[in-house]
């Protein structure tokens, strides 16, 4: 199985900055896309940003300029700066991973790490 653990939510006031982290361990042949969806009370998951295996990048409206992810190996890090209220929500690490050279690739989740902002 594979395993992603999250770090580094927490409280923060609104002009801040934090930085999560998410780690992927256990069965994994390859790694393809990595990144970040968020989820506020009441509100649907929504895509954060995501990167390739080859660097691409994609930012939803609501964070560019603000928010840069980026990745080693199967590690994946979201460097969030000047936190507004409306960032508050749970964050959710993925990985779209080949399990072996046999599989296809399937989305794995972590738990979650809630992040906190303040006004």
């Amino acid at each position: 199985q594979v395993q992603l653990v999250e770090s580094g939510g927490g409280l923060v006031q609104a002009g801040g900055s934090l930085r999560l982290s998410c780690a992927a361990s256990g069965s994994i042949f390859h790694i393809n896309a990595m990144g970040w969806y968020r989820q506020a009370p009441g509100k649907q998951r929504e895509l954060v940003s995501t990167i390739t295996s080859g660097g691409s990048t994609n930012y939803a409206d609501s964070v560019k300029g603000r928010f840069t992810i980026s990745r080693d190996k199967n590690t994946v890090y979201l460097q969030m700066n000047s936190l507004k209220p409306e960032d508050t929500a749970v964050y959710y690490c993925y990985a779209e991973t080949r399990v072996t050279i046999f599989s296809t690739y399937g989305d794995y989740w972590g738990r979650g790490t809630q992040v906190t902002v303040s006004s």
